[in-house]
């Protein structure tokens, strides 16, 4: 379920009302192309945050103060979801690591 919440905040797509399914949000694939689709997601997000702060502080007509905001809620929220799931990965590794056999 965790992991299902940090594809969605990864992955705006993912969010989006559509039919239920119960595969995953990503087409199947090796997990380096889910890592780096997720990474670029999260570089999107980001982009268009400073984009979005950009064009208010020059004044760009369209630009208002929330939507540059809550593109910055976005990317900071799909940041955090990359730093705990590096968090989990780091934690996993290091459990597998100190297994005695």
């Amino acid at each position: 379920m965790l992991t299902n919440a940090l594809l969605q905040a990864v992955n705006p797509l993912a969010a989006a009302p559509g039919p239920s399914t119960t595969g995953p949000a990503f087409p199947p694939g090796n997990f380096l192309d889910l890592i780096n689709t997720a990474l670029q997601n999260v570089s999107a997000t980001q982009g268009a945050a400073t984009v979005a702060q950009a064009g208010f502080a020059a004044g760009v007509p369209g630009a208002t103060l929330s939507k540059a905001l809550v593109a910055n809620d976005r990317a900071q929220v799909a940041w955090n979801a990359t730093v705990a799931v590096r968090n989990e990965v780091v934690s996993a590794y290091q459990s597998i690591m100190n297994m005695q056999f």
